[in-house]
């Protein structure tokens, strides 16, 4: 009898253990644990002291083509001595392996491993540590591009709302506010003069879960899998919006805020125009990881409910209504 079909599965973390330990030359002790399942899953993998993390990508969800950028931008920014999780080449010289899932074809790709913690409430003085980091990224990948996805008013809104409408009807409350923020995104996009806008390769999900910090405040920097291209003030934005959420207090918010942006700026300035642009670009980009939500309905399903929804568009209202749009 023929396997029954699958349109995701979670790898074994022994049979992984022994793959890993074949593919690059490591030692008997290699151990593999699964770390978590999402849209990509990870696993740490520990050879006696030394440790990694293994990344197995979902299947159909990024191209090899588009791995091999997302990996060249890493590299480019390590040669730059700048703080990331960079991939690991394993004994064929390569960077990307491909494993026979029972769903078909998935690739798997070794990173280095971010020493420290996930800090969720962070000090001012680690806002402007990691404000600082962000901005010299953004210095790295200025006016360049890379062959991703393009975060335009398009890919933001219009294509998220569409995916999400396959979920949710117009009629809905919230179904009726994100088309109105559509219109309204729309405009401030196409309005705004990019004389004033910085562009460039962005990471487009820098938030508290990507990143691990030490005690010394060492801050590095992971998980770049929605890297593309787009106005470096989306990742600007999209780490005050998370702040924004995570800090109940606005007082505090607002005096980390300040840190944050007072790190970028100590490296790289952020015009007067970029500054007003962020509560914008940070309504546009949560809708489109709604639109993620949506798109990978295997792994968010739990997500889709109408509460859920009314939630989520809850928290891009308290935003933007916090800034007055």
């Amino acid at each position: 009898m023929s396997a029954f079909p699958v349109t995701k599965s979670t790898l074994s973390a022994n049979a992984l253990q022994t793959f890993v330990a074949e593919h690059y030359n490591l030692s008997d002790h290699t151990s593999c644990k699964l770390f978590r399942t999402g849209i990509n899953d990870t696993y740490f993998i520990t050879d006696i002291t030394t440790k990694y993390v293994l990344r197995i990508y979902a299947y159909n969800w990024r191209t090899k083509a588009e791995i091999q950028e997302e990996l060249q931008l890493l590299n480019a920014l390590k040669t730059n001595n700048i703080s990331i999780s960079f991939p690991i080449k394993n004994s064929k010289n390569e960077f990307i392996n491909t494993i026979q899932a029972p769903e078909g074809e998935r690739y798997a790709v070794l990173f280095s491993f971010a020493e420290g913690e996930k800090v969720r409430f962070k000090d001012t003085n680690t806002c402007f540590a990691i404000g600082k980091l962000m901005a010299t990224i953004h210095n790295t990948t200025l006016n360049k591009t890379i062959n991703r996805t393009h975060y335009n008013i398009d890919t933001l809104v219009h294509k998220p709302y569409n995916a999400i409408n396959t979920f949710f009807p117009e009629t809905l409350d919230s179904m009726k506010y994100l088309k109105m923020l559509g219109k309204q995104s729309m405009e401030a996009f196409n309005t705004i003069d990019l004389k004033h806008f910085n562009q460039g390769v962005i990471h487009a999900d820098l938030w508290y879960d990507n990143m691990n910090i030490t005690k010394d405040n060492a801050i590095t920097i992971f998980d770049f899998d929605f890297c593309g291209n787009g106005l470096q003030i989306i990742d600007v934005a999209y780490f005050c919006k998370q702040l924004f959420h995570i800090e109940t207090d606005k007082d505090i918010y607002e005096l980390k805020f300040k840190s944050f942006i007072e790190g970028y700026q100590s490296v790289k300035p952020l015009s007067k125009e970029e500054l007003a642009f962020i509560p914008n670009a940070g309504a546009a980009i949560w809708v489109f990881y709604l639109g993620v939500q949506a798109r990978r309905f295997d792994w968010s399903n739990i997500f889709l409910t109408k509460n859920y929804l009314d939630f989520f568009v809850g928290r891009i209202k308290s935003w933007l209504e916090y800034y007055n749009f």
